[in-house]
């Protein structure tokens, strides 16, 4: 069984000062496999100081020192993909494929963020002025636990291109993940202070990133109340907030699109990941004159889906990351029982043959309207509620009829027709004819969704501020 009690500070891993420690359990098997003694507010401290001492020199670097910090940061987290993928299967139980995508996905970022810094010009004429695109400073950078090691190195990614230095503070739920990842940044040999990382609870460690003065901006993902904490939290000293937020995706299916195909692809959008994914298109609009055909080939697709093991190449769906979460999706699927809505396939309980691990069944709601929890909240799991509609018209006012806006996905045999609707949805990114994301393409949402983007251009321009020097 393994300790987790020190956190990364200035280029060391030193003890925190911190004495609460949490078990880590298999999702799996529900078995200890680890605890971790998380940090205080005064290693939260700590990490600003080193951080904050780092960014006199790192916000004065030219692009080709950052782009060798970025390489620098690829091939060694390239190097541990092998361990971050087995250290996702071990402490979050996504499945096979999800483990490897993520695992691969972290080194891709440093290279995502070196293409976008290579092309982009720090300094424009904007009339008689200069403008000059500088670091915003000392950023926080705040990772949920149901995308560890992508999420800390996108967003470090994007913040040391802009050259800030960062505090990141994962989710206290995911010591394994997170040991992996930071040792990957020691062995990127960056400067001191320039990244550190360490595990606390909300209430002090992220209270303090987002409080203490001597820092210029938090970047957090995560759920919309948390964010609005963090929010009210940072105004005070004026930080820079991005909040990526929770979200109830919309899938459409357009009338003419071939339901044999998109189908099984609309539920691989809703049960991704576990369906613990802000992204996962969960809210399902199906033509109601063709409900009968989709509810068919829903039974069929999910029917095939092979729930169990992660670290089985065929499975398809994993556990849930904790009891808490499993107890929560049973409630919701409890709630859309009691609410009148029909259940087409999946309920309450784990799959047959599954007696430990926190499983659960896939699970489809027919017969949904907008006014009922299982419609409106995000339950972050593999649930799928599916609401019918009469016309193109109908259908876009119920994907909108959510207060969150983070993505959407349509499907058409025609692609202008598809470009269309998905103009006409209130959200941040849509995905048309296909679930697999652009990681170039801004990540963020509208309404109660988030405020900012995060990949790419957009996400790097975030961390940077325009200074104006205006001359005769």
């Amino acid at each position: 069984m393994r300790h987790f009690d020190h956190a990364y500070i200035g280029g060391r891993f030193v003890p925190v000062l911190g004495t609460e420690t949490l078990q880590t359990l298999d999702p799996t098997t529900e078995r200890v496999i680890g605890t971790a003694t998380l940090a205080n507010r005064e290693d939260a401290r700590r990490a600003i100081a080193a951080a904050r001492d780092a960014q006199r020199t790192l916000g004065r670097t030219t692009k080709a020192e950052r782009i060798s910090m970025l390489k620098r940061l690829q091939a060694a987290v390239l190097a541990r993909t092998d361990d971050i993928r087995d250290a996702t299967l071990d402490e979050y139980g996504g499945p096979l494929s999800r483990a490897r995508w993520v695992s691969q996905y972290a080194s891709q970022s440093f290279a995502n963020a070196i293409a976008v810094l290579e092309d982009y010009d720090f300094v424009r004429q904007v009339g008689h002025a200069e403008v000059v695109m500088e670091p915003v400073g000392v950023s926080a950078l705040i990772v949920p636990w149901n995308s560890v090691a992508g999420t800390m190195c996108s967003k470090l990614a994007s913040a040391l291109a802009a050259g800030c230095a960062s505090i990141i503070k994962p989710s206290e739920f995911s010591p394994l993940q997170t040991r992996v990842v930071a040792e990957t940044f020691h062995d990127a040999d960056l400067p001191p202070g320039v990244v550190n990382v360490l595990l606390g609870r909300g209430g002090d460690v992220g209270d303090e990133l987002s409080t203490n003065p001597d820092v210029a901006r938090i970047s957090f993902t995560g759920s919309t109340p948390t964010g609005k904490l963090i929010a009210r939290a940072a105004v005070d000293t004026m930080k820079r907030v991005s909040l990526a937020l929770t979200g109830k995706s919309a899938t459409v299916l357009l009338d003419d699109a071939d339901f044999r195909t998109t189908v099984p692809l609309a539920l691989n959008a809703a049960f991704m990941n576990n369906g613990q994914a802000c992204v996962a298109g969960t809210r399902l609009l199906v033509p109601r004159a063709r409900q009968a055909e989709v509810l068919d080939l829903v039974r069929q697709a999910v029917a095939a889906l092979r729930v169990g093991n992660p670290r089985d190449p065929e499975t398809a769906i994993g556990p849930m990351a904790s009891r808490a979460q499993y107890d929560r999706i049973q409630h919701y699927i409890r709630l859309g029982l009691e609410e009148g809505a029909t259940l087409v396939t999946g309920g309450e309980g784990r799959p047959q043959g599954l007696d430990a691990g926190w499983f659960v069944k896939p699970t489809v709601f027919a017969d949904v309207h907008g006014g009922m929890a299982i419609a409106r909240d995000e339950i972050f799991g593999p649930v799928l509620s599916i609401l019918a509609y009469d016309d193109e018209d109908d259908a876009v006012r119920i994907a909108n009829d959510s207060a969150y806006g983070l993505q959407a996905y349509v499907f058409s045999s025609q692609p202008e027709r598809a470009r269309r609707v998905a103009m006409r949805l209130d959200v941040g990114s849509v995905l048309i004819n296909r679930i697999a994301p652009d990681v170039l393409a801004p990540l963020g949402g509208t309404k109660q969704s988030g405020v900012g983007r995060e990949l790419g251009r957009f996400g790097f321009e975030s961390f940077l501020e325009p200074k104006a020097l205006v001359t005769d």
